[in-house]
């Protein structure tokens, strides 16, 4: 039995995971060969590129990635890597090229990753042999995904279960109206295990208790028996408007999507609870239909609502050390100033994201220490927590490799 199955055989059902998961160098790199360089991610909001040539760059651990849009509109992705001698090709976070340039030799490439130009290479040289290599992107109602792995796992299931979903808020017609990168001292798991529960958010979030409801019902999944009551009745009231909302939960635990309320009589995530974007985005027919919350492990959540939508992007960067991605989307033709106000349509998730990075650290920093033995999850408020553990630990054991930790 090698290191990791040792740690996952000795695991104590309903408990946290031991201090090496979330600080040994080893167990990060079997997380990022076992999950994230074979999963599907969330990369960016198609709406980032806008035209032929636009481009982003995104790094997963030691990978390097180019997502751009085609000359036909398509967008697909490329390892940032030429195929002369691998330097990156794009430099920047985002821009706009009409060819994609090694700034090293000016190999140039098309936008479609084929070979255009390289100087001086010899009558026997084959530029078909030399194109960019392909990374496996997909487009799924304004949402791009990417799969390092050489052979994707499926795609279609999750996009046909979750665009009826997402369809109502109509991303395609969204711009980034404001986006926040941070840095949480954390194991990318002390991100999502944070995530999945709102036990601490009476505790943290004085301005998001403002209208999202700590409601366990709603941040966790449906653990058995019927939906309660209160839910029903707004997933049933949603769907009747013709807005898909009911509770779905896959069965291998990787995605969720549900339409939530918020609390009574808040249709946003202000201060005040009333919308922040005058112009909406999408097609949901009522203020109060709450959020749509839609997570992908590992990398993404999400809230849709009825103004504008957020999304966030997980990345881990080392053991200790995890990116977060935030994007406030409105409508293309909302005029900030007018429609929205900036600092009001932000400032929720801002000092959200800033209390939840404290909280994390503050984990991380307890874990580090000698004494911290794994305690118990409380069945009523984390049952997410314990379900994207018990998700993580599968994936895990069913791909990792042998490795050695390094307190042994």
């Amino acid at each position: 039995m090698n290191a990791i199955e040792t740690l996952l055989a000795r695991r104590t059902p309903g408990h946290a995971l031991e201090q090496a998961f979330y600080t040994d160098e080893a167990v990060y790199q079997a997380d990022l060969e076992a999950i994230h360089y074979r999963e599907w991610l969330f990369a960016i909001a198609a709406c980032e590129l806008e035209k032929a040539g636009s481009y982003v760059t995104h790094k997963v651990g030691e990978y390097r990635v180019i997502i751009v849009r085609g000359a036909d509109g398509e967008i697909r992705a490329f390892h940032n890597t030429c195929r002369h001698r691998g330097s990156i090709i794009c430099k920047a976070a985002k821009g706009h090229a009409p060819k994609l340039v090694c700034p090293y030799h000016q190999w140039t490439y098309e936008l479609d990753g084929s070979l255009l130009w390289a100087r001086d290479m010899g009558p026997e040289f084959d530029p078909t042999k030399h194109g960019l290599k392909t990374v496996h992107c997909r487009e799924l109602a304004g949402l791009v995904y990417i799969c390092l792995a050489d052979e994707a796992p499926d795609f279609d299931t999750f996009a046909n279960i979750a665009r009826p979903y997402l369809e109502a808020h109509d991303l395609g017609n969204a711009k980034v109206a404001f986006e926040s990168s941070i840095v949480e001292n954390g194991n990318w798991k002390l991100v999502w295990e944070n995530n999945r529960e709102c036990y601490h958010c009476g505790g943290n979030h004085p301005s998001l208790c403002r209208t999202y409801p700590d409601d366990p019902s709603v941040t966790g999944i449906g653990e058995g028996g019927e939906t309660p009551a209160h839910l029903q009745a707004h997933f049933d009231r949603c769907e009747a408007a013709g807005v898909a909302s009911n509770f779905y939960l896959h069965d291998d635990g990787q995605f969720r999507v549900a339409r939530m309320p918020l609390k009574e009589g808040a249709e946003s995530y202000t201060m005040d609870g009333k919308a922040a974007v005058l112009r909406w985005l999408g097609r949901v027919p009522f203020a109060d239909a709450g959020a749509l919350l839609q997570f992908h492990y590992p990398t993404t959540w999400n809230h849709f609502l009825a103004d504008h939508s957020i999304v966030f992007r997980v990345t881990p960067i080392s053991a200790t050390e995890t990116e977060v991605t935030t994007k406030w989307l409105v409508h293309k033709d909302a005029v900030e100033g007018v429609d929205y106000d900036l600092k009001r349509l932000t400032e929720v998730w801002m000092a959200t994201n800033d209390e939840d990075r404290r909280v994390v650290e503050d984990n991380q920093q307890g874990i580090n220490s000698p004494s911290y033995t794994p305690g118990p999850y409380s069945p009523l408020q984390e049952s997410g927590v314990l379900q994207f553990v018990e998700w993580y630990c599968a994936k895990l054991a069913e791909r990792a490799a042998p490795a050695t930790l390094a307190a042994e």
